[in-house]
């Protein structure tokens, strides 16, 4: 076998992590698009007409929350990987989601479920296109924390969606 590691260099070594993260990228991509496919089946099962949840949220207030997640950290992470935001009260900006959660339940389910489609749409596309240095970008999340605009997308949104996925799965059993 060929010994190659001891003529590489820094750049060799940022050439490897930046092939890395492309083909990491290219499977998060993959995973958003699963995501959105299961969430088009699971939320056309989605009835307008259920009651507000008392203790924990119905399917249709699960898929309210799906829908503001899906736009708020697509956003977020392009907002990251382009340079815009560089600083954010993360914590902050979560204490609003209820109020903005309980408005979007009010809408029709097909809505939401078009609404959230179109968003994790575009982050795909933006993902697609994204460079490994932007996909490293970091924000400053409040407490001390950071995020690059790759953990945005593939915790707080893909993971975040698939929980809730899992979720509506069960409340629609």
């Amino acid at each position: 076998m060929k010994i190659e590691s001891t003529s590489f260099a820094s750049t060799d070594l940022d050439s490897f992590l930046d092939d890395l993260v492309d083909q990491d990228r290219r499977t998060l991509v993959g995973r958003l698009e699963r995501a959105s496919a299961r969430l088009a089946d699971l939320g056309s099962r989605v009835s307008d007409d259920a009651p507000a949840g008392d203790e924990q949220w119905n399917a249709k207030e699960v898929l309210a929350h799906v829908a503001l997640l899906s736009k708020f950290y697509g956003v977020l992470a392009y907002r990251i990987g382009s340079g815009a935001t560089t600083e954010l009260d993360l914590l902050g900006q979560v204490s609003l989601r209820d109020v903005m959660g309980e408005q979007l339940a009010q809408r029709p389910a097909a809505e939401l479920v078009a609404s959230a489609l179109a968003d994790h749409g575009r982050t795909a596309e933006w993902l697609r296109g994204a460079r490994p240095g932007d996909l490293r970008r970091r924000c400053s999340i409040g407490g001390g924390g950071s995020m690059t605009a790759e953990e945005v997308a593939r915790l707080p949104l893909c993971a975040h969606l698939e929980q809730h996925l899992d979720q509506m799965e069960r409340l629609l059993m």
